[in-house]
């Protein structure tokens, strides 16, 4: 018997890292919960280029079974950003935490990007809160 992840209907406040560089990228996911699949979407901070801040917008499809969460972020390719994220990952017992894994192939070059993320439910979370979740994992 396969049994139905806890409902993820919610607002999200989550963290990604690249593998080797940067500060951690703070992010804010507004979840909808279909059942067995979920959709959504995203707004970012990101430094653009030329140093100027940018805000990314990007929707989300995914699936979840028991524990196990995976989904796609699809950049709406406003500010020039139009990739795609695969994420994998894990929720927690209390639903209130998913931690995983994500990656994106360029379609460009081939080249591979990959790094980890932690998202954790709105309720009263902030930046901070996020932050030191993500440090101590």
């Amino acid at each position: 018997m396969t049994s139905k992840a806890k409902n993820l209907t919610g607002v999200w406040h989550g963290l990604y890292s690249y593998q080797s560089y940067r500060e951690p990228v703070y992010f804010v996911a507004t979840l909808i919960d279909g059942g067995t699949s979920f959709s959504g979407t995203t707004h970012e901070s990101e430094i653009g280029e030329a140093g100027a801040p940018l805000t990314l917008f990007a929707s989300i499809d995914g699936s979840c079974s028991s524990s196990s969460v995976d989904f796609t972020k699809a950049y709406d390719g406003s500010s020039g950003w139009d990739h795609s994220v695969s994420y994998a990952g894990s929720l927690n017992a209390d639903a209130t935490e998913i931690e995983g894994l994500w990656h994106v192939i360029s379609s460009e070059t081939g080249a591979k990007a990959t790094g980890r993320f932690l998202m954790i439910r709105s309720r009263g979370a902030t930046e901070t809160v996020v932050r030191y979740a993500f440090e101590k994992a």
